[in-house]
């Protein structure tokens, strides 16, 4: 399942992805892919402009702690 989202003016891809999907890492490429010639305008994406997003695979991760003092 895709979501296709209009861009804010002036809208960059990457702040289009966090909007829509709340991820960054990976996700960018992704979306490049199911949007071929994306990249040309990624930096400044037209108002309005329809992105697909495809379904992202979730990201969850754990993270270590590393304490310095008890």
């Amino acid at each position: 399942m895709s979501d296709i989202v209009p861009a804010l003016q002036g809208e960059t891809l990457d702040a289009l992805v966090w909007r829509a999907t709340g991820k960054g890492t990976g996700a960018v490429e992704r979306v490049l892919d199911a949007n071929p010639g994306l990249a040309a305008i990624a930096t400044s994406l037209p108002e309005g402009h329809p992105v697909t997003i495809p379904t992202l695979p979730s990201t969850a991760s754990e993270i270590q702690l590393l304490q310095l003092w008890d």
